[in-house]
């Protein structure tokens, strides 16, 4: 099994890369805009305070072990830049990517 496999999604018309990680226990999951790849859906394993550093806007979901599952999951952090751009938790994943990606 490979540990660091990535793919394209399509979404709404926007075309993101999700990449997945398999570490020891949980694996590690991003979703990244291809038109806006400050754009970001991560699962609980990344600290959504960095992602103020950078200026990003992430969103983060918990609980999920596939990219199926970040879409569906409920948003439960957000960075500073995806609330200025609207995002709100609770939203879904899928919804986060539509509207900021």
């Amino acid at each position: 099994m490979e540990r660091v496999t990535a793919e394209k999604l399509t979404l709404g018309g926007k075309t993101f890369t999700a990449m997945r990680m398999q570490l020891e226990g949980p694996a590690l999951l991003v979703i990244v805009s291809e038109a806006h790849p400050d754009t970001i859906l991560a699962c609980g394993y990344v600290d959504v305070t960095r992602a103020e550093k950078w200026n990003h806007a992430m969103a983060i979901v918990s609980g999920v072990d596939s990219f199926k599952d970040m879409l569906e999951a409920e948003v439960k952090a957000l960075s500073p830049k995806a609330e200025q751009k609207g995002a709100t938790v609770g939203m879904r994943g899928s919804e986060f990517l539509e509207k900021l990606g």
